[in-house]
């Protein structure tokens, strides 16, 4: 539990960041990298083993939202406060396409899954999808080194209309959900409190289960049928979820969790699922998961 490396960039705020995939064949210092999006529409990525800024983009023009690696590593997928999706190289620093179907509203998440694309008839190496504050969801079959990205589907929630603006209600919040492929999950502001089970096959939401609250973060476990959801109102609810064999009348056992100081910004499972890190406005904890 201490410092080990720290980079810093002045008169600037870093608003997302993501951690290189590790190659299958190596476990070396030299795949540590770090990717972050700034306040200014730069991308920098840092070397973890080297400690050093090994190179710097400027694809957006607004504040970026969201970034993510995609699943190999080869590119990076960036998103903005404007709406626009970017998808640079790494390795050229050139930004090699802008996609601009959510323009108008913040994009919230972007991440990608390996090669499910097979099932929908689609040419790629990899599925992604972009949320963006409005509660559109979009889905993409790609391949990059082929330059063929193509939209699977579109999904538009409702939601009640209210006084307020787009920036002050729940983030909209998605995730491929990792033991049902196929599927990825939402919630977000709308007719009802509740996460939404979507069906990409079926074109059709194939499970509800019902919040205490709008959420403010998410996340599923890649090693157990587990999903974490953080609140406004400083609560945690770690949620056991039905597999496809099993009974889906209603989730299983929810285990509520007290302890933030201020609203559950972020939840994030580690990748063997044993652990859960979750954030609020002072406040970094670390949860020990059933059975882990």
């Amino acid at each position: 539990m201490e410092l080990v490396v720290q980079f810093q960039v002045l008169n600037q705020s870093c608003q997302c960041l993501a951690w290189k995939p590790r190659p299958v064949i190596a476990w070396g210092a030299e795949s540590q990298h770090v990717v972050a999006g700034y306040s200014d529409g730069t991308i920098r990525m840092f070397s973890i083993s080297r400690t050093e800024m090994e190179l710097k983009m400027h694809p957006h023009a607004v504040a970026l939202t969201a970034i993510t690696y995609s699943t190999d590593g080869e590119m990076i997928l960036s998103g903005g406060k404007d709406g626009l999706v970017a998808i640079s190289s790494p390795r050229t620093g050139m930004t090699i396409r802008v996609l601009t179907d959510h323009k108008g509203s913040p994009i919230t998440v972007l991440q990608c899954t390996g090669k499910q694309y097979r099932d929908f008839g689609v040419e790629g190496s990899e599925l992604w999808l972009a949320t963006s504050l409005d509660r559109r969801v979009s889905v993409w079959a790609s391949d990059w080194l082929k330059d063929k990205c193509e939209l699977l589907d579109w999904l538009s929630f409702p939601a009640p209309a209210g006084p307020e603006g787009l920036s002050s209600l729940p983030p909209s919040l998605a995730a491929f959900c990792p033991w049902e492929p196929g599927t990825l999950v939402y919630v977000g502001f709308g007719m009802q409190k509740e996460a939404l089970f979507y069906s990409l096959r079926k074109k059709q939401v194939v499970e509800k289960i019902s919040l205490p609250y709008f959420a403010t973060s998410l996340s599923l476990s890649p090693a157990a049928h587990f999903m974490a959801v953080g609140f406004g109102e400083r609560l945690l609810r770690l949620l056991r979820c039905p597999g496809g064999g099993e009974a889906r009348d209603h989730a299983g056992e929810a285990q509520d969790r007290a302890g933030h100081d201020d609203a559950v910004h972020l939840c994030r499972f580690a990748p063997s699922g044993r652990r859960l890190l979750t954030a609020s406005h002072s406040a970094v904890l670390v949860w020990e998961l059933p059975g882990g």
